[in-house]
């Protein structure tokens, strides 16, 4: 990547941070790396393709292998542990948590910008990638039950959208304990041991 594409996606990632999806648009990304309309372009010809290199280096930086390749773990374990960092960063703050509902709510309501839109797919979109990532990495080993990765990933990650949602009402809200259980059940429909 070259060093002003890198210093446009910082720019971006950073008026994400102050302003969420919505925010990120050419002209304000634009004007926070200190360069035109025009030069963004160059690097990034549509809204999509800025979205997505901002997603993907937020996934990057924040989502991590950890112990998928270590085979000394088991399968499981080490899926469920992957897994994990979807439901901990949303629990990680109150801020994180609302910015997860804006952004879904807007979708179901359909009243999402295009911006909110694009960011909403970008991170939906690098959330199947890492997971299908993840699973075709036990596959290899031959520890992934009957079915594809994709419709795997696609199963597991309904079902941290759905654990989300609940962490999101007080009074019936899943203790960690709970939401790793059930995350743990999810998981054993997939892989092995």
């Amino acid at each position: 990547m070259s060093a002003r594409r890198d210093e446009i996606v910082e720019a971006a990632r950073l008026v994400f941070l102050e302003g969420g999806a919505s925010a990120v648009t050419v002209r304000s990304v634009a004007s926070r790396a200190g360069i035109g309309a025009s030069t963004l372009r160059h690097y990034f010809p549509s809204q999509r393709d800025l979205h997505n290199a901002v997603f993907t280096a937020a996934f990057d930086a924040n989502l991590h292998d950890l112990r998928i390749r270590d085979t000394t773990v088991p399968p499981r374990d080490r899926l469920l542990e992957c897994l994990w960092q979807f439901l901990e960063a949303a629990d990680s703050t109150e801020a994180a948590l609302e910015a997860w509902l804006e952004g879904f709510a807007s979708m179901v309501r359909q009243r999402a910008t295009p911006e909110m839109r694009a960011a909403w797919t970008a991170f939906t979109r690098q959330a199947q990638v890492r997971t299908v990532a993840w699973l075709e990495i036990l596959d290899e080993e031959g520890a992934m039950l009957p079915g594809t990765a994709d419709r795997h990933a696609r199963m597991l990650l309904a079902l941290i959208d759905g654990l989300a949602v609940a962490m999101l009402v007080p009074e019936t809200r899943p203790t960690r304990d709970q939401l790793r259980e059930t995350l743990g059940d999810a998981v054993a429909t997939v892989v092995t041991g």
